[in-house]
């Protein structure tokens, strides 16, 4: 049996205050300069500008790279490299929820493999020889966990499809996991990535590549979640900052082992529509947790019982199956999540070009029912809706 493999970042920083983290790693590892990825809207609501005050007052050079919107293209990612080599950088520092992070990996990645300056070859588990340019990943959002990954997604626009590159290599050296930097998101993003970091920990306990040191983070990940989510939407302090945690650990577990088709449906709809990758996946986990129930052994069990479900031990396979599924579904309602595709301006005349993409996806191979072209279409249908 092949041994099996867990990469985390060198070092991450929890907690109120974390960012203060930063200057210090800054000096201690010898870094001028740094690119800092980020978007147009964190620079305007003063996001950024708590890592740039740090930056000022401790004389660390860096420049500004806010160009990065929501499903970044290859485009973003290639105008990215242009900047970091523009500004003579040696380092980044990534400011946001995934995108800005998947835009760093993306340019990371390619400034010291410049092979790959046409980043659409990144796709899969692509040979790159070099590790990324260091990246400092600072998360904004609680749900996407990229700043742990060695996963990342770029949109190519002009084949409407959003892609997965994973490599070893593109992983922050430091990741700094502060609530204060997550205090700003409106509750609908709250929603949408908290629900987001529950599919990872769902699809992360359940792949074909599962095993115990990954169960062990994901399972903890999907009870913090469970308390902490309606809280975190409800701007409570505590539960914002579990849920910063939470995000974090599964992260650390479903970038070794994969996920499944949750993903693999979600991406398409990200590269059709441009919908936040947190609201698909939201919208499509209890569907898909029906479809793949047979094949999960008691591990819905274990998802109910820390959902906080009672009794589980008492009930039948079918049963607590089921109750996981509904868990899943109430708490997904509890946060203002559409129930179904339809809702979220899906198009039923989409449906089958959306299953080819989705049969084509990296994190469809790792689900944990087989699934044919066939089955992937009737949950789509099914999840549109009457």
């Amino acid at each position: 049996m092949a041994a099996k493999r867990f990469i985390l970042n060198e070092t991450s920083y929890h907690g109120k205050g974390a960012i203060e983290a930063i200057v210090p790693e800054v000096k201690n590892r010898g870094f001028k300069k740094a690119l800092i990825v980020t978007d147009a809207d964190l620079v305007k609501f003063n996001v950024v500008k708590k890592v740039t005050d740090l930056l000022d007052n401790a004389d660390l050079a860096y420049e500004i790279y806010d160009k990065v919107k929501a499903n970044p293209s290859v485009k973003i990612v290639q105008d990215g490299v242009e900047a970091f080599k523009n500004a003579n950088a040696d380092y980044m520092i990534a400011i946001g929820g995934g995108s800005p992070q998947d835009t760093a990996k993306g340019i990371g990645i390619i400034i010291n493999n410049p092979e790959f300056s046409d980043v659409v070859s990144l796709e899969g588990v692509a040979p790159t020889k070099n590790k990324s340019v260091p990246v400092i990943a600072v998360a904004t959002t609680a749900g996407t966990a990229a700043e742990t990954t060695i996963n990342y997604v770029i949109t190519d626009e002009e084949k409407r499809r959003k892609f997965v590159c994973v490599d070893p290599h593109d992983i922050p050296v430091v990741a700094v996991v502060d609530p204060d930097m997550m205090a700003s998101m409106p509750k609908s993003l709250a929603a949408a990535t908290g629900m987001d970091a529950l599919t990872h920990a769902i699809e992360g306990y359940t792949t074909l590549a599962a095993w115990e040191l990954a169960d062990t983070l994901n399972l903890k990940a999907i009870e913090i979640i469970a308390r902490s989510l309606r809280g975190a939407v409800a701007k409570d302090e505590k539960a914002m900052e579990d849920m910063a945690l939470a995000q974090y650990v599964t992260g650390m577990a479903f970038s070794n082992v994969g996920l499944g088709v949750v993903h693999g449906m979600a991406h398409p709809l990200s590269a059709f529509y441009d919908t936040p990758h947190g609201i698909a996946n939201a919208v499509l986990l209890p569907y898909v947790m029906e479809f793949n129930a047979p094949f999960t052994g008691e591990k819905f069990r274990e998802i109910a019982r820390v959902m906080g479900v009672k009794n589980v031990d008492n009930m039948s396979e079918e049963q607590y199956r089921q109750a996981a599924v509904d868990a899943v579904k109430t708490l997904k309602k509890d946060v203002g999540i559409p129930e179904t595709l339809k809702e979220i301006g899906v198009k039923e005349e989409d449906l089958e070009a959306l299953t080819d993409a989705a049969m084509a996806d990296v994190c469809t191979g790792g689900n944990p029912r087989p699934c044919s072209r066939e089955q992937v279409l009737e949950v789509y249908k099914t999840a549109f809706g009457k």
